[in-house]
């Protein structure tokens, strides 16, 4: 059953005849995010680790190699991310909007991440959730001040399995020395940010050194290539105690309302007491989990998209069904942010927040400090106003309570933006605390 929905404020659809993940035998597939700075290679690493990995449709280096004949250009492996791009532009029907390759037995989606605006906007809002992130760094340039964010939004959203590739080594004479160097520039970067790598690996990604196979060229590295180090990363998705199903629409199926969505964390089980929040009233005690051409089931996983049919008719978009009547609402946030508007946030603004399907009026009341993460050091306290990507730790108001968990406790539903004319000014996490 394929049902239109809107989950994290966007319009998607929400399949409930299978989980979000691959079959069990195969292990669920890993979302993964490749950030780093403009010209240093990211392109040129996806499209190598298509090549590489025989991701590409038979024919399409070919095709794509003659295109770049008749245009008179030097073939790239950069060439093949831009023809997708050129293709999904207009409209033809390939899958490059969820670049995926396989190795050994196991499926990686591949996440481009644009600038760090568009980058936060879209992990926040949920139309991209990584599990695990490559960060590209240029040896030849060094850490640039978009890789400064990027590792801060890495550990902004919590991504912990992380590996540092540092590219280009082909032009420093693949010099120990200089990875070294550069090595250790990036690990105090990633502290600064809160995240470790697992690993740092030097790569020569046109060359397609280090990315699947060990490079001759460097013999003084012993550690894994790329996709050995993805293949140690393990998914995010760990099941929790606590049940979340944020609900994301409500049908008529059959004269009884169905509400849909997606398990954020826990597990749904049949038979069990259920609260829907934030009004904190419990679900009516006749229902049941359903998907598509399927009796009802005993049980429904973490990252499941499902169907709750009931007989309650005071569902819609926008609840919480719970497991616990306990569970805490909140009208007042704390939360670390990144200011993405390219104009100054100020106390007294005001926006919408959103968090899973939640959406409420929300007033930024204080700014309890702010920093610039290119830095890593505090600019000022109490402030009073938010400079365009600066971080801070603010105090939000809601116009009505929501269920926002602290991050560190169930991340899904810890990150929310903040939307002002229908564009995302902040992204963010909310602290433990208030």
């Amino acid at each position: 059953m394929r049902l239109p929905c809107r989950n994290y404020g966007r319009w998607g659809t929400c399949n409930m005849s299978t989980p979000l993940t691959t079959q069990p035998d195969q292990g669920p597939a890993l979302h993964v995010v490749i950030v780093g700075h403009i010209d240093h290679g990211k392109s040129t690493l996806i499209g190598r680790l298509l090549h590489d990995t025989h991701a590409l449709p038979i024919g399409k280096l070919e095709e794509i190699q003659a295109a770049a004949e008749r245009q008179g250009v030097r073939w790239e492996f950069a060439h093949i991310l831009d023809h997708f791009a050129e293709e999904r532009e207009k409209g033809i029907t390939i899958d490059s909007a969820q670049m995926q390759f396989r190795h050994r037995d196991r499926t990686y989606v591949i996440i481009d991440a644009p600038g760090h605006r568009e980058f936060l906007g879209n992990m926040v809002t949920g139309s991209s959730q990584a599990e695990a992130a490559l960060v590209l760094v240029d040896v030849t340039q060094g850490i640039q001040p978009q890789t400064w964010r990027h590792c801060y939004i890495l550990g902004l959203l919590g991504i912990r399995s992380i590996a540092v590739l540092i590219n280009k080594m082909d032009l420093v004479g693949y010099s120990e020395d200089a990875f070294n160097r550069m090595k250790q520039d990036v690990e105090q970067v990633l502290s600064a940010c809160g995240v470790t790598a697992q690993e740092v690996i030097p790569i020569a990604a046109r060359l397609g050194e280090n990315l699947t196979q060990r490079a001759d060229t460097m013999p003084w590295y012993q550690g894994p290539t790329v996709l050995d180090a993805l293949g140690h990363f393990q998914s995010a998705q760990v099941v929790r105690e606590e049940l979340r199903v944020p609900i994301q629409d409500v049908y008529d199926v059959d004269g009884q309302p169905m509400a849909v969505g997606r398990i954020e964390s826990g597990v749904l089980r049949a038979g069990r007491s259920l609260w829907v929040m934030p009004e904190g009233r419990p679900l009516s005690p006749s229902w049941a989990i359903r998907k598509y051409l399927q009796p009802p089931l005993a049980e429904a996983q973490q990252g499941d998209c499902i169907g709750i049919h009931v007989a309650d008719s005071q569902l819609r978009r926008g609840q919480m069904i719970v497991d616990r009547e306990a569970v805490a609402c909140r009208d007042r946030i704390r939360a670390s942010v990144l200011w993405l508007a390219n104009r100054p946030g100020r106390v007294g603004d005001r926006a919408v927040w959103k968090g899973t399907t939640q959406e409420v009026p929300a007033q930024l009341t204080r700014i309890v400090k702010r920093f610039d993460p290119a830095e890593m050091a505090v600019v000022e306290s109490n402030a009073a106003e938010i400079g365009p990507s600066e971080v801070a730790e603010v105090e939000l108001l809601l116009a009505h309570p929501v269920v926002a968990d602290a991050f560190g406790q169930i991340p899904q539903t810890g990150r929310f933006t903040l939307e002002m004319d229908g564009e995302p000014i902040a992204g963010g996490v909310v602290l433990a605390g208030e």
